[in-house]
């Protein structure tokens, strides 16, 4: 079988050898631009997003043009807008990642926009009151424990489901726990005394390997469990269905910046790469506005 080579010398790592077989060329080069995203979220929903593109196009990645790119964008005409930009977006990516690696000779989707998105922030943070009544009413102490972390130190659910007994760390009344997070990145966040007391609690004899967050079979949760702790949580608490975990994280911010926390404290909390996307939560929460000053 004929061998195709893709030169790949923009790549960080030595592949500049790659070969993709002729026989399916578009998948095994979509296998290799998945490789390079940094979580199986990611991948996973690139994938997805990859696939539907290729699907509509009904051609190999070569002979796309800017109209089938065009023509793929129109056809998202009705979905939500952060539905379309993640489409577009990584459309964009892997176009983008073809024509750097020599793959493809130009990038067609180069002059494509991503639409822009309705800034819904505000919509998912949650009164602090609200969220304090969640978190009392939840009966399983592990599950407590759970809610507490991702909204005190305002965790992403993989960072928790992640968690092993040797990245906490007592530090006198309360501890610290070190979170490997997105982008391969690992920051350690000082937890509260309350926090530290009700994780420290559900160690009992397990070792520094052993999850944190355990599941029935003694495995570590996984995000679909997290999720539906979360979920049970904010209906016993009469809060929104569409309450998820990482409400729980908006609101880490949102509450944090409220009570004067400084921003770029807490985006060395959250890990975010940016204070830019730590501000976004100033905007969506302001203190103060024009509108207050008029007589209507």
């Amino acid at each position: 079988m004929p061998l195709l080579p893709v030169r790949v010398g923009a790549l960080s790592e030595p592949r500049a050898d790659l070969v993709v077989r002729a026989a399916e060329p578009d998948a095994a080069f979509v296998e290799l631009w998945l490789s390079r995203q940094a979580s199986p979220h990611t991948r996973r929903n690139y994938a997805r997003q990859a696939a539907a593109f290729r699907r509509h196009v009904g051609k190999p990645l070569a002979a796309v043009t800017l109209a089938d790119v065009l023509g793929y964008v129109k056809s998202l005409d009705g979905r939500a807008s952060a539905t379309r930009a993640n489409a577009v977006a990584v459309v964009k990516s892997l176009l983008s990642f073809a024509a750097q690696t020599g793959y493809l000779p130009v990038n067609v989707g180069a002059a494509v926009k991503v639409p822009p998105v309705k800034n819904t922030l505000a919509e998912r943070i949650l009164d602090e009151a609200d969220l304090v009544r969640a978190l009392a009413l939840e009966p399983n102490p592990r599950n407590r424990a759970l809610l507490t972390l991702l909204y005190g130190a305002g965790l992403r659910v993989s960072e928790a489901c992640g968690l092993r007994w040797r990245d906490l760390v007592a530090r006198e009344a309360a501890g610290q726990v070190a979170v490997y997070g997105k982008g391969g990145k690992t920051r350690v966040v000082l937890l509260s005394a309350r926090t530290w007391t009700l994780l420290d609690g559900l160690r009992g004899a397990a070792g520094p390997d052993a999850p944190v967050f355990r599941s029935r079979k003694g495995g570590p949760l996984d995000a679909s469990a997290v999720h539906r702790v979360v979920k049970a949580a904010a209906s016993r608490a009469g809060l929104a269905p569409a309450v998820s975990a990482h409400w729980l994280r908006h609101a880490h911010a949102s509450h944090a910046l409220d009570r004067g926390a400084p921003v770029h404290l807490v985006q060395a909390t959250l890990g975010h790469a940016s204070v830019a996307t730590t501000g976004r939560y100033l905007h969506a929460r302001p203190t103060d506005s024009s509108a207050r000053y008029l007589g209507v």
